[in-house]
């Protein structure tokens, strides 16, 4: 089983699209971060849904190609947790070992991908129903995008408070 684990955020991007007089509109409207929080529940409840397709308990860390770095990282799991009131994505990675700073990079590469590419790909394809209608997030924003370590995001806010849940 893991030993530490390792958290890695990125900026979600969530988009709806309004209801105009003639049914849905074309024209998506981006929802901020902090709009956000309020479809906390809702997203957590359809990533738990997307994520009872993982084959074992090891999450996304099944996929990782790199030999050495498979065996480190035993699980990853994608959620999305308030911080600093605003909503982020976060993957969780359970870690038998301490990644060296090159495995490191590695994981935020395969993090990358995961989101653009992978697991982040089928998410943002599947409607999610709030009470203000359907919402699409998207685990990659190709404007926005950066993936912060757990330490960077408590560093550049000293006094986040911390809410969500996290599956270890």
């Amino acid at each position: 089983m893991a030993n530490e684990t390792m958290r890695i955020f990125f900026p979600l991007k969530i988009i709806t699209y309004p209801q105009g007089e003639y049914g849905v509109e074309d024209n998506p409207i981006e929802i901020t971060s902090a709009e956000a929080v309020f479809y906390e529940d809702a997203i957590l409840a359809a990533i738990a849904k997307e994520n009872r397709f993982f084959e074992n308990d090891r999450g996304l860390a099944e996929y990782i190609h790199n030999e050495a770095l498979n065996k480190k990282v035993y699980s990853l799991y994608p959620s999305v947790e308030i911080v600093d009131s605003e909503l982020w994505g976060v993957m969780t990675a359970g870690l038998k070992e301490s990644l060296t700073g090159e495995e490191t990079a590695e994981l935020l590469e395969f993090v990358t991908g995961q989101n653009s590419d992978g697991y982040g790909e089928g998410l943002e394809q599947r409607p999610i129903k709030t009470p203000d209608g359907e919402i699409y997030v998207s685990f990659w924003n190709h404007e926005n995008y950066s993936l912060k370590l757990e330490q960077e995001i408590k560093n550049s806010s000293p006094d986040l408070e911390y809410g969500g849940q996290v599956m270890l």
